[in-house]
């Protein structure tokens, strides 16, 4: 059984999402809170497997909720779900390590996207990656056709890319891949000049949209 926590100041959203969850045999909501000290509080209390959070709660942030649950618990997945196709706040997401990020109007989604992310994978939605892909045109030359990896890249770097564009820090992917710190190090730095991109975020967006 997958435990959500659901965090959106709009109660009745709240209330729909919690419905559209538990309609499905392998899900169960423990948890509703409306702002920033609902998210922390109902967190620590139920360890849920997976916290689905607006980006506005109030005076904080979704945003700022997952960072401070991630200062205490790394391994905290937390799936956005809002009305905001922001690059900013897509680029706040990706950086704090969430496990995705979908527009409300994609409601047909988000079950499918929690069974995603409690299979350790990241989900984006259609609208998020194309706007992601839009605003990264100023940052590198490539066209919009899809390039094939095998071309571009080595089996190690391929694979490192991937875990990159599942949320992994370098030292994890060190673990992963029995590499050095230094050697991923290397590997992506090295990949940012081979595909002209400017950093994780762009690397993971590539990743998702060349796969």
């Amino acid at each position: 059984m997958i435990r959500v926590l659901i965090i959106d100041d709009d109660k009745m959203i709240c209330f729909a999402l919690k419905t559209i969850i538990e309609n499905e045999e392998d899900m169960e909501v423990v948890g509703l809170g409306h702002n920033f000290d609902d998210a922390i509080n109902l967190y620590t209390e139920h360890q849920p497997d997976i916290c689905l959070f607006d980006i506005q709660i109030g005076k904080k942030t979704g945003l700022d909720a997952l960072k401070k649950l991630k200062e205490c618990n790394n391994n905290v997945r937390a799936l956005f779900l809002t009305t905001f196709l922001d690059k900013s706040y897509i680029d706040q997401a990706l950086k704090l390590g969430s496990c995705g990020y979908l527009l409300k109007d994609e409601f047909e989604s988000i079950c499918p996207s929690i069974r995603a992310v409690s299979a350790g994978q990241n989900v984006f939605g259609n609208k998020v990656i194309d706007n992601i892909s839009k605003n990264s045109q100023s940052y590198n030359n490539k066209n919009n056709s899809k390039l094939d990896l095998q071309e571009k890249l080595n089996q190690r770097e391929i694979d490192i890319l991937k875990s990159v564009a599942d949320g992994l820090n370098n030292k994890e992917i060190s673990s992963k891949l029995f590499l050095s710190e230094g050697t991923v190090r290397n590997y992506i730095s090295s990949m940012l000049v081979k595909l002209d991109l400017r950093d994780r975020t762009q690397l993971a967006i590539f990743y998702l949209k060349n796969i």
